[in-house]
């Protein structure tokens, strides 16, 4: 049921949400993510010795799985191929099509995960502007990584440059690899379809989409395994703000909304006021000081006429 409205203080239940309302901020928020990266270019030299620093720790831990990886998908155009299609692509189709899923029909989960999507994003803006990142297949050669979607764009409508379509790569910024968003976005996908997709074929989609997410993005040489686990860590972080940003978008739209009182309506009192001195009183309230009159005696509700008659002879007596 929805929630009533409390009279006398104007909060009812939350506003309903409605397509027209949502689309235009995801549309925002996503627009700010473009605008981002272009913005947080940053120093190409300095984008580079990050990267370097990431790929020395990696190998000092012994976690620099996207050599490996880069390798297989450099020899194997079978695997290289779709891999490109899959980073080309599914960042911009599953993640739109899991909120509309959401909007129709979990629209009492939309709210939420929205909320939860675009404050990790946001944080993932704030990682591109303070640490600039060059990925790996922008390294130098020594470094042993292939650019695969340079290698296979005869196959698809991207070029060399980045992932955008053919011609347009100096719009994007090629060195916003930490944290990697697309391993996020991802992570926020599977978490949507494992728990509200309810079959098993959702559940598993919902655990493979972001594994071999993370498989794609280090075996293009478009990221490193920290960037992933970066991306991780942001959509935690997020989850985390999920909450407290919810409360406070509440607060500033009832700051926006105008105030408005519900007046309620006194309910009438039953039987006859007492009018004393002009004053009207509600039934059964009395004035101070006010004489209560009680009835004489045998004059009291049932009594019949001559009992009466006779209390009052007895009265004189």
């Amino acid at each position: 049921m929805p929630q009533a409205e409390t009279p006398g203080t104007g909060v009812g239940s939350p506003p309903r949400l409605r397509w027209w309302t949502e689309l235009p901020l995801i549309l925002l928020v996503y627009g700010a993510y473009s605008a981002g990266r272009l913005l947080a270019r940053g120093d190409v030299a300095g984008a580079v010795d990050h990267g370097v620093a990431i790929l020395r720790l990696e190998k000092l831990l012994h976690i620099n799985a996207e050599h490996p990886l880069n390798r297989l998908f450099t020899h194997e155009a079978w695997l290289g191929v779709p891999a490109d299609f899959w980073y080309a692509s599914l960042h911009y189709l599953v993640t739109p099509a899991i909120l509309v899923w959401l909007f129709r029909r979990r629209g009492e989960r939309f709210r939420a995960a929205r909320t939860w999507l675009m404050t990790s994003t946001f944080i993932g803006l704030i990682g591109f502007t303070l640490l600039p990142t060059c990925p790996p297949r922008l390294l130098s050669t020594g470094h042993g990584f292939v650019d695969t979607m340079a290698q296979y764009s005869s196959y698809g409508w991207w070029g060399g440059e980045a992932s955008a379509p053919r011609g347009l790569g100096g719009m994007t910024n090629q060195y916003a690899a930490m944290p990697s968003l697309h391993v996020g976005w991802a992570l926020w996908c599977g978490v949507m379809l494992w728990a509200y997709g309810g079959t098993r074929w959702a559940k598993a989609a919902g655990v493979a989409y972001p594994l071999l997410t993370a498989i794609v993005v280090m075996g293009t040489a478009n990221h490193y395994f920290l960037d992933a686990v970066a991306g991780v860590a942001v959509m935690g972080v997020g989850l985390l703000l999920t909450r407290p940003v919810t409360r406070a978008a509440d607060a500033v739209r009832a700051r926006l909304r105008p105030h408005t009182t519900t007046v309620t309506g006194v309910p009438r009192a039953t039987g006859s006021p007492i009018v004393s001195a002009g004053c009207q009183t509600s039934a059964g309230e009395r004035i101070p000081r006010q004489r209560t009159s009680r009835p004489e005696p045998g004059t009291e509700q049932g009594a019949s006429p001559a009992d009466a008659g006779e209390g009052a002879a007895a009265a004189t007596f």
